[in-house]
Parts: C-alpha cells; sequence; structure tokens
C-alpha cells in the first residue's frame, strides 16, 4: 500500500485545513445520507462568506444559511419549513437580501457536474428550459447562468450551462478505507459528480474498513484514494438522514427541527443547542440518547438485508507464472525481448 498515503484526520483538523472562508462548496449528498456532522463543523468554525452549491436544499443549506455563512447559494431545491409565509432560514434571508439565489432545474445542475468531473468547459442541455423563469431570470451569474451558442456540427443554436468546478466538496458515505477511497450506495443522483468535480474532497463516513474490504467490492467506490484530501470516521454523521445499511431517517429528530426552523428565534435556539452546544458528533448523539432514550436511537439502527454477492475470481491474475515464464509461450522476459529484437518487433517510440 505504499503508493497511497493515510488521509485520517479529525473532522475539525478536516474542516479548518480544507474548508476556506469564501469557497465554493458543495455539499455532496442530497435527501439522504446528508453530511450533517461536516455542515455542523463548517458552522462551528464559521467558515464565512461562501457560495454553497447543493442539489436538494434540506436541513443543512437550512442550518448553514442561518448560521450567518452563506453569502450566494446555488440550488434546485430549498425546504420551507414554515412555507413561504412561515419562512423558513433560506426565505427569511432572500426577503433580506443577505442571500443571494441561483436556481436550476435538477438535470441542468447535475450537467455542470458531469462537465466539471469530465473537465470540459460547458455541456449542452435541453433547450425546454428557455421557456421558464430559470432561464429568464438571473441572478449573480448573469449571462453565465446559460449560453446560447451555434452548434460547431449543425449550425443550430443550443443552449448550454457552464461547468462547475467548486472548491471543495463535503460528502458523507457509508465506508471508506484509510487512504481515503470511499464507498457508497443508494440514490446516487449528482453524489459521485460533485465530489470528482471539486479541487478537494473531504469524506466523513459511518466506519473505516480495512482496504481488503474496499478491494473485495470495487464497483462501489465512488471517490478513489488519490482524490480526497480527508476521511474522517463519524458514526451516525448523516443524522437524522437515513444511511443505508445503518439506520433509517429519525421523524422524530427531523420533525423537531422543521418545527423550530419555522421561525427565526425557534432556529436560533435549536442551533444553539444542538450545534454550537455539542463540539462533536459523539456530543450530539449523548444528548440525542439523554433527550428521547437509547431505545429510540436503537430502533433506527437498519437490519440486515445483503445483495447477492459477485464473484470476482479468475484462473490467474497475470499471463506470467510464478517461475517468470509467460503463460503461453512458455517463454521468459528475456527470451521474448530476443524473440521480439529478431523479427523486428521493436519500435522506438
Amino acid at each position: 500500500m505504499s503508493q497511497f498515503n493515510e488521509k485520517v484526520m479529525s473532522l475539525s483538523d478536516a474542516v479548518s485545513q480544507f474548508v476556506k472562508e469564501g469557497d465554493e462548496l458543495i455539499i455532496g449528498n442530497y435527501t439522504l445520507c446528508a453530511c450533517a456532522e461536516l455542515v455542523f463543523e463548517v458552522v462551528r468554525q464559521q467558515k464565512k462568506h461562501l457560495t454553497v452549491y447543493s442539489q436538494s436544499g434540506i436541513f443543512d443549506v437550512e442550518v448553514m444559511v442561518a448560521a450567518g455563512i452563506v453569502d450566494r447559494l446555488v440550488t434546485t431545491y430549498t425546504m420551507r419549513s414554515g412555507g413561504k409565509s412561515g419562512g423558513s432560514a433560506v426565505e427569511r434571508a432572500l426577503q433580506a437580501r443577505t442571500l443571494q439565489l441561483e436556481d436550476y432545474t435538477n438535470y441542468n445542475y447535475n450537467a455542470r457536474l458531469i462537465a466539471g468531473m469530465h473537465g470540459f468547459n460547458f455541456m449542452q442541455v435541453f433547450e425546454g428550459v428557455m421557456a421558464t423563469d430559470l432561464y429568464r431570470i438571473r441572478g449573480f451569474m448573469g449571462d453565465d447562468k446559460y449560453r446560447v451558442i451555434d452548434c460547431p456540427y449543425t449550425g443550430d443554436k443550443i443552449l448550454t450551462v457552464p461547468a462547475l468546478n467548486p472548491d471543495v466538496c463535503i460528502i458523507h458515505v457509508p465506508r471508506a478505507d484509510k487512504f481515503g477511497n470511499a464507498q457508497y450506495w443508494g440514490a446516487m443522483g449528482s453524489v459521485m459528480a460533485a465530489a470528482l468535480a471539486s479541487k478537494r474532497i473531504i469524506v466523513s463516513c459511518e466506519e473505516i474498513v480495512e482496504h481488503d474490504v474496499i478491494q473485495a467490492s470495487p464497483h462501489h467506490t465512488i471517490i478513489p484514494a488519490f482524490r480526497t484530501d480527508a476521511v474522517v470516521e463519524v458514526p451516525w454523521g448523516s443524522h437524522p438522514t437515513e444511511v443505508v445499511g445503518y439506520y433509517n431517517m429519525d421523524r422524530l429528530a427531523y420533525g423537531m427541527f422543521q418545527g423550530a426552523a419555522a421561525t427565526e428565534d425557534g432556529l436560533k435556539t435549536w442551533l444553539d443547542e444542538w450545534v454550537y452546544g455539542c463540539p462533536d458528533r459523539g456530543a450530539y448523539m449523548d444528548k440525542y440518547v439523554a433527550t428521547f432514550g437509547s431505545e429510540t436511537l436503537e430502533n433506527l439502527r437498519a437490519k440486515d438485508y445483503y445483495s447477492t454477492p459477485v464473484n470476482y475470481g479468475s484462473a490467474f491474475t497475470s499471463p506470467w507464472k510464478h517461475d517468470g515464464t509467460e503463460r503461453g509461450m512458455g517463454v521468459t522476459l528475456e527470451e521474448l525481448e530476443t524473440i521480439m529484437e529478431e523479427r523486428g518487433l521493436f519500435h522506438d517510440c
């Protein structure tokens, strides 16, 4: 494993080192497996003047906006706990003009990430959005929200969105190894693209497992070690949302948050109690158990339900035998090179 460096850090150190004031920060998860504790730590450290990207602004975006650390928000959806009249942190900030918003469809938002992930400058999207206010109403992005260009092949007018390459992605996954190979299963959406399009990636996970576990199921790896900057083990790090195979959504805690978030004072009290009042996820979970009881928490744990194993076996893993001969011809590498040279098969590159 000498080709990999260990990336394990404390959550506070990871956020301190890799999230900078004024960053473009993308929340990698959406609706489930939320990177709750990572969001809370960004709030605790008061990383201000962020431009936040989120495919689904649930409690995570509400918390960051309420904490006063978000200047700009690019999203496809935001949760308004009390409705437009009752308000939410996002709604109140928009009305107070302390937050700028840019709104995309799910497809167009993902197109920006796919372009960024693959190193493209832009991505073509369907022209139908041009008939909507999503196209007509421009916020801080102005003309760069969408651009119409001539197709170099047909000459037709096509609609494009710019590539997105955020400064940092914060993301929670079920498991990872100490090198930062991160594995995820469940609804994917923009999760992988959000991470791989970003310049820096902080991964929190339910558990850090041995590298052999990662190798045994490579199809679950969405972030390779060389792209990860920090990996942090945070059990219950997504609560109150669910993590497939670990625990269910906590509707009690989620409902409590939604009730609190409907008013500015209610959300401030909730933040003081559950974010600022808890220095880390361990303290948060201790407070939860003290408030609701251990049985309530244990009832959220997932029951085992395994997929059918996949056979990755093969007859051999190398064309070379242990004695140093090639399996098909039975010659050594030196003998093979001699044969190729005699037949004029070597070429200067």
